[in-house]
């Protein structure tokens, strides 16, 4: 059985969507199909990249090209799941965020007011026609509800090495691996340490366009000493972080799903995240395996001293987070079956 997966590619930008595409087609092949990937050049800006993108999309059929017939379309982003098939299945990591839920929150632009109408029509029109809708989260399945009157089906999937994660007695610190960019608030927890009674520092890991503004803040509030921006780091080092950390601290603005969640429950470690932060609301548990906290650096910083101040606490907080994750039974196996079913 072949199997067509489209996504998108955004050269020299690396994050989590690669992981979930690069999972998704190991995972089909191991069992047992034939898969192979169609990665679409997609360009953030102009507006009429974007739309031009969304034409080409529309206007391209994959049910036998070059006379090879495909009998499944997995689409993972927009605007590919606009292509055409007779059994396609979309999997929804998130859509074009700027026409949804980040639209009020860009400067006034009437192309990007059209590029927000016409991409709100080209989703409930492209996704209506496939065989079946998954969300890879609870809150991506909500903003398909919301903006587009769609029903989507939450489905997890594990991130990359998940069977590689272990925990280690936790050292004074608090990790935080993503990249570098505004939205993920780095600059949250910076801001948080400069109010931290205890000696935790603050390690954060992944580059990115918002690493000369971290590194000034850092040097403006005097947190050399305590606040350390690692820059790329390899698999190996990452894991080695969040098994020995005193707990994971994951806050960006409204998440898709978010996989340091994940990785550091895999960790047995207590999460710190916010109230808006999407995604991981779907698995912390406030004060059960993490805090959920207001995005305010003073409610940031009472929760690390907290961890600090009640180590052995923290230590069952974490404990607790990885037996949720077990009990969610997320499973590349589990994913292939709802999207495809046997080969």
């Amino acid at each position: 059985m072949k199997v067509l997966v489209t996504a998108n590619l955004t050269p020299f930008m690396y994050g989590g969507a690669d992981s979930h595409i690069g999972g998704l087609v190991a995972a089909l092949r191991g069992h047992g199909y034939e898969a192979e990937i169609l990665r679409l050049p997609f360009k953030f800006n102009p507006p009429a990249e974007v739309e031009r993108l969304m034409e080409f999309c529309e206007g391209s059929e994959f049910s036998r090209p070059n006379d090879i017939e495909i009998d499944c379309m997995i689409s993972l982003q927009f605007p590919g799941y606009g292509m055409r098939h007779p059994n396609h299945v979309a999997w929804v990591m998130h859509q074009h965020r700027l026409a949804y839920e980040l639209y009020g929150r860009q400067p006034a632009d009437p192309a990007l007011d059209r590029l927000c109408d016409r991409a709100r029509v080209y989703d409930r029109e492209a996704l209506s026609r496939t065989r079946a809708l998954f969300a890879n989260s609870q809150r991506v399945a909500e903003r398909l509800k919301k903006y587009n009157g769609l029903d989507a089906a939450p489905l997890y999937h594990p991130p990359a090495m998940a069977e590689r994660y272990f925990a280690a007695d936790a050292e004074a610190y608090v990790f935080y691996p993503s990249r570098l960019e505004r939205l993920k608030r780095q600059d949250l927890l910076i801001e948080a340490a400069r109010l931290l009674r205890s000696p935790v520092a603050v390690l954060i890991a992944g580059d990115g366009g918002q690493r000369n503004y971290y590194e000034s803040l850092i040097e403006q509030y005097g947190l050399k000493d305590r606040v350390k921006l690692l820059g790329r780091i390899t698999d190996g080092e990452k894991i080695a972080f969040y098994a020995r950390s005193l707990g994971v601290f994951f806050g960006p603005y409204d998440e898709d799903y978010g996989y340091v969640t994940l990785e550091a429950m895999l960790s047995a470690k207590p999460v710190i995240t916010c109230t808006d932060s999407g995604g991981p609301l779907e698995f912390v548990q406030n004060g059960g395996t993490g805090w959920i906290v207001s995005p305010d650096p003073q409610a940031v910083a009472e929760r690390i001293d907290w961890l600090y101040e009640h180590r052995d606490q923290a230590r069952d907080m974490g404990r607790a987070g990885r037996e949720r994750y077990d009990a969610f039974e997320i499973s590349w196996g589990a994913v292939v079956q709802a999207l495809v079913g046997p080969p």
